[in-house]
């Protein structure tokens, strides 16, 4: 999710049991300039699991252009949006705003199954545009009359953003819709939602964005979950450490040091936000701010080894 999740992260959630991550959404006429920040949302996350990057274009030939380009870099699979809600994406009529023309939309599905030369390709969503255009299932069947292998969708309209509870039982109109699988996504923060969104959408699996920032071991206790698994435990917190320092390692080989260690800074505070110590919440903001002051590895690593052994001290 652009914003909140990276390939660092993506390593650490794969880690951790995640059977799928999905990359940031990358543009279609910005993939071919080979920019150093495309090149960084689009790049592999390391580890296990399915290659997938989410590619969003506004022109047909874009979106042809953006699939062959990921086609040749070897990914898994494309994921077309058409969920993102963000006035930059929808001011340029791309994201969700394509949800309002469907003529246009279906295009960028044709060009994205050309471009792909036979990878699978899937498509991210959200209910519709606002209340009075909820047409998810009428894309969804086109979907799966050219191709598509998958869908995804939010809980929501591009108008509600991210307001209000993201509406599961709304999903199930999409579900009915179509015999593909389909995702449901929005407000899954535990397995207890995940089931609920389930039983109320009726959908084949789940999507977890910003709620696993912090905290990426919880994709794998999700899939544990929903596959009957009954051995899946907790990460000690010794683990959850050196996921970490390891993501915190990534980020600074992926964006440079000074810009890495600041890119990671919500990843650290979510950490210790999801740390099971009887901390309180004014001790709780003093480590987070703490640990978003360093500008060096060696001390900010210092630092979180004392915050995980319950030794920290703001003053050091």
């Amino acid at each position: 999710m652009s914003g909140s999740t990276d390939a660092a992260f993506r390593r650490q959630a794969v880690r951790f049991g995640a059977e799928a991550v999905v990359s940031e959404m990358v543009a279609g006429e910005t993939l071919a300039m080979a920019r150093p920040d495309v090149v960084r949302r689009t790049c592999r996350h390391e580890g296990k699991g399915r290659w997938i990057v989410q590619l969003a274009a506004r022109r047909p030939e874009d979106m042809r252009r953006g699939a062959e380009l990921l086609a040749e870099a070897g990914v898994d699979q494309i994921d077309i949006n058409m969920g993102c809600p963000s006035r930059q994406v929808t001011g340029g009529q791309s994201g969700s705003a394509l949800m309002k023309e469907p003529d246009l939309a279906k295009a960028i599905i044709d060009a994205a199954l050309e471009g792909a030369g036979g990878l699978p390709v899937s498509l991210k969503m959200r209910l519709g545009w606002d209340s009075d255009m909820l047409n998810a299932p009428e894309l969804a069947q086109y979907a799966e009359h050219v191709g598509l292998c998958m869908l995804a969708v939010h809980g929501r309209t591009r108008c509600q953003y991210y307001k209000g509870q993201a509406d599961w039982a709304r999903v199930s109109d999409t579900v009915n819709a179509v015999a593909l699988p389909v995702v449901v996504n929005g407000d899954i923060g535990s397995v207890e939602d995940a089931d609920k969104a389930l039983q109320q959408s009726g959908a084949h699996g789940v999507m977890v964005g910003r709620s696993a920032v912090g905290r990426p071991w919880m994709l794998g206790e999700i899939s544990a979950h929903l596959a009957g698994r009954t051995n899946w435990s907790e990460p000690s917190a010794a683990e959850k450490h050196e996921s970490l320092i390891e993501q915190i390692e990534d980020s600074m080989t992926l964006y440079g040091t000074c810009l890495g260690l600041r890119i990671v800074r919500k990843h650290i505070s979510a950490s210790i936000d999801w740390l099971a110590n009887d901390w309180s919440d004014t001790e709780r903001r003093e480590i987070r701010s703490a640990a978003c002051k360093f500008v060096e590895p060696a001390p900010l690593f210092d630092f979180l080894n004392r915050v995980y052994a319950d030794k920290w001290s703001v003053a050091a």
